[in-house]
């Protein structure tokens, strides 16, 4: 952990007794934001309050210091937090008018329910304590900058999820990780991102602390320190979204452009569609909340509804934001989007042929949406250690990357953690990030990365039936003198759309199927046949299929001698304790 956040959380010390630890946040969290508020103001607290008597009117107030002193918000009181320390006896009061006199688009307290908290804080005797330590934390932003703050409020989150064992995964993404989407997101637009005047809209459903937004926003200022970069997100829980906001404003970005619900029941930027689109959705978390509304918006409006591609199992709802985020992206019309996913491996491969997932796979590939899917370490993430994977989304590919998918294996670009965060024992260092990108932008085929045609990921699922037999082992018939198939006996086949070297995809099933059953089937089971009104399409994507190496085993004589040393030890150990 940080200096900082070392520090912070230290305050939380003064709360040890009266609060338990899974209380420390909703004390430390809020105060934090207001000290980082407070601090960003001190500079300009003159002339805003020029500015406010000058225009009584709250909009009309926040055009102009905005227009004028670049501010996204400001404070009408008189207080600081320096001053709050003045008037010891009247803390709690002057503290409350304090954060009420924030204008309107800070509702980050609120989210906190901090009136309540400042009144327990002065009933415990802990409230002078706790902002005495905070004016002593300098958190301006030339001393902190926003990728510092941050980090810091992402070190805070974890260390009080932990403390109330609770999961931090579900509330931000290692940065390491948002980084490395990032870049491949941004890859091969850096031309059109370096021009004078760039304009550009990026756009998180699922924004937390606002880890990705801000990343995002890092690295196009890197790109070209004069584009603007317009920051949008959707948070359904109250406190990360209270930090994402409050983090935005301090950015200088619109704060009406961050947005509290639920993204799958109720769409907040409905009508609206970005250039850039990023998502860390929570992996194996089931959408039962939000069924009735998911499904109602299919019913409701058909192909034009987010999810018309198909609906995955209740269980986990990672392929209901894929498709969210797909139809967020801009329109083709209008220069077409991009959109960068992280999810587990289910979405690969999960459901069978003519299931909502596989459904979902099938649209996605034939409408060819995925540019690239990149495998990351295990251990990466602060709450689950296993597989997950990158999702590159494009719905305009230049011409060489029209009808393919590049996947691309990053499984071993890591190194160890000197100290783990949770679940969190491995990180992708900048040198390894550059080293993946350039692999994604090669668009080559070697060891890590493999390019496919999008129908290479198709199969139908065929029903192969063989013949009741009668007690003299003879067919059983119809009225028309057709075998009857035996229920017992009845199997399926995957045939793969490129089996025989076909490339029509679906069109050439008759074909493929039939080469299929005349190679793997029939010279094993020559009575079988493929009742056709059963054959379903399926999609999958077998990643570790494709970067699979063989492993020959080490040689018997090798592994006899192995053996024959630990008898030996063994043996020699046994004399020793019997003499």
């Amino acid at each position: 952990m940080s200096t900082l956040g070392n520090f912070v959380w230290g305050i939380a010390d003064a709360l040890r007794g009266p609060y338990k630890p899974h209380q420390y946040g909703d004390v430390i969290l809020p105060m934090t934001i207001l000290r980082r508020l407070d601090a960003i103001l001190v500079p300009t607290r003159d002339e805003v309050a020029q500015l406010v008597a000058a225009n009584p009117v709250p909009d009309v107030a926040s055009a102009r210091i905005k227009q004028q002193l670049g501010l996204g918000f400001y404070n009408t009181s008189q207080w600081t937090i320096f001053k709050l320390l003045g008037d010891p006896d009247n803390l709690a009061d002057n503290l409350i008018d304090y954060i009420s006199s924030f204008s309107k688009n800070i509702d980050v307290f609120a989210e906190f329910k901090f009136d309540q908290t400042i009144h327990d804080l002065a009933d415990k005797d802990r409230l002078l304590i706790v902002v005495q330590a905070f004016a002593k934390v300098d958190l301006s932003p030339t001393t902190v900058d926003n990728a510092a703050m941050g980090d810091l409020f992402e070190e805070l989150i974890r260390k009080f999820a932990d403390a109330s064992n609770e999961t931090a995964g579900e509330h931000f993404t290692p940065r390491d990780a948002i980084r490395l989407l990032v870049d491949l997101l941004f890859a091969g637009d850096d031309d059109a991102l370096a021009g004078a005047g760039v304009v550009r809209t990026v756009y998180d459903p699922t924004a937390g602390t606002g880890g990705m937004l801000s990343i995002a926003d890092e690295h196009l200022k890197s790109l070209n320190s004069q584009a603007r970069l317009r920051l949008y997100g959707q948070e359904i829980n109250p406190q990360s979204y209270a930090i994402a906001k409050s983090d935005m404003i301090a950015k200088g970005q619109d704060a009406e452009n961050i947005k509290r619900g639920d993204t799958l029941t109720d769409d907040l930027f409905a009508g609206q569609s970005f250039d850039y689109c990023l998502s860390n959705p929570p992996y194996g978390v089931d959408w039962k909340g939000a069924q009735a509304k998911v499904k109602a918006e299919v019913q409701d409006l058909g192909d034009a509804s987010r999810f018309h591609a198909g609906l995955p199992a209740v269980s986990d709802g990672q392929m209901l934001f894929l498709q969210h985020l797909i139809a967020k992206m801009r329109p083709v019309k209008d220069g077409g989007g991009r959109a960068g996913i992280v999810l587990n491996g289910s979405p690969l491969f999960n459901g069978g042929a003519e299931s909502g997932p596989s459904n979902i796979r099938r649209w996605l590939l034939e409408s060819d949406l995925v540019d690239a899917i990149v495998a990351l370490p295990t251990e990466m993430f602060y709450n689950t250690g296993i597989a997950t994977y990158i999702w590159i989304l494009d719905n305009n590919k230049p011409a060489e990357r029209v009808g393919q998918v590049q996947l691309i294996d990053g499984t071993d670009f890591f190194v160890k953690m000197r100290k783990s965060l949770g679940s969190k024992r491995r990180e992708i260092t900048k040198e390894q990030r550059d080293e993946l990108v350039k692999l994604y932008a090669a668009h080559g085929q070697s060891a890590k990365s493999k390019i496919f045609r999008t129908d290479e990921f198709g199969y139908w699922t065929i029903t192969v039936e063989r013949p009741l037999l009668d007690e003299d082992g003879q067919p059983v018939t119809d009225r028309k003198g057709i075998p009857k198939p035996d229920a017992k006996l009845r199997d399926t086949e995957n045939v793969p759309f490129t089996y025989d070297g076909n490339t029509l995809g679906d069109a050439g099933r008759e074909v493929t199927i039939k080469a299929y059953m005349g190679v793997e089937v029939l010279p094993h089971v020559p009575d079988s046949w493929v009742d056709v009104k059963k054959t379903k399409v399926g999609y999958e994507i077998p990643f570790t299929r494709h970067f699979y190496t063989y492993v020959p085993p080490r040689p018997l004589a090798e592994i006899d001698a192995d053996l024959e040393k630990q008898v030996a030890k063994i043996l020699e150990l046994l004399r020793e304790v019997e003499a």
